[in-house]
């Protein structure tokens, strides 16, 4: 049976699913079938990107896909190699064309890569985009505060959202009060801490009393706390799973449970300071 998936409002008046479908690590050759089988379980937001290699394996699913174009939200992003004004507008133009889409829903800057020095020339590019049609929303990934300000502060214009790390033990609760001040949904990537919140003895505990598995109450966390998760999967049981997580809640004990286990060190990837 397709799960419906609410959706979260952006500041500029779109919205997207509070869960969508991550496709990091698949391959050209694979996504069409692993995409397609999650539309068909009821994930209707993709995200991509140019350095995943598989912009034109999710553009053939999402064109034939049964369900209509406008109800699938597809995020891609630019990589650190493009970042530029110039760069960007090809980059985009680049997606655009695997994809074979007119326009994305979201457009994300990949890293803010700093000492490159590009970033705010990147976002506006991005704005650029948007208000030329090519995209609908824009936003980022990976994002410190003095990034996001730096942007806001020399632009005047608001990320939609920013995509970056997130899950039980390592929540960034610091970085997304800075969402809620500036109005920013935040997206975590990593949801699942790449698999490590699945051996966690509270979540299993969490688990047991509904029923479910550590990465459903893991995911629960996520869209119960206000955040959008895109968990990534290519394994069709787990594709089901991960979205069947709108059908119980978390008590407030439960909540502060998971909260508890924030760790300081809890990130996995990339440090965004020094990154690219």
């Amino acid at each position: 049976m397709t799960v419906s998936v609410p959706t979260l409002p952006f500041n500029d008046g779109h919205a997207m699913p509070s869960l969508g479908f991550g496709v990091y690590q698949l391959g050209e050759a694979e996504a069409p079938d692993i995409v397609g089988r999650a539309i068909r379980a009821g994930y209707r937001a993709i995200d991509t990107a140019a350095i995943y290699g598989n912009e034109a394996g999710v553009g053939r699913t999402i064109r034939g896909a049964e369900v209509a174009r406008s109800d699938l939200f597809v995020t891609t992003k630019v990589w650190n190699d493009a970042q530029g004004r110039d760069a960007t507008l090809r980059a985009c133009d680049a997606s655009l064309g695997k994809l074979g889409l007119p326009h994305v829903d979201l457009y994300l800057i990949h890293w803010p890569c700093p000492e490159r020095k590009l970033f705010v020339e990147t976002w506006r590019a991005l704005i650029e985009l948007r208000e030329a049609g090519r995209v609908r929303s824009i936003g980022v990934s990976n994002f410190t505060e003095d990034h996001l300000e730096r942007i806001v502060g020399e632009t005047g214009v608001v990320p939609a959202l920013n995509q970056i790390e997130l899950h039980p033990h390592f929540q960034q609760a610091s970085l997304r009060a800075v969402h809620d001040r500036l109005g920013i949904v935040t997206e975590s990537w990593s949801p699942l801490g790449q698999g490590r919140e699945l051996d966690d003895p509270v979540l299993a505990a969490i688990g047991a009393a509904h029923g479910r598995s550590p990465a459903q109450v893991a995911l629960r966390w996520h869209v119960q706390g206000g955040l959008i998760a895109i968990p990534k999967t290519a394994t069709p049981a787990r594709i089901a799973e991960n979205i069947a997580v709108f059908d119980f809640t978390l008590t407030p004990d439960e909540m502060a449970g998971i909260a508890a286990l924030d760790r300081p060190g809890g990130r996995i990837g990339p440090d965004p300071e020094t990154f690219g």
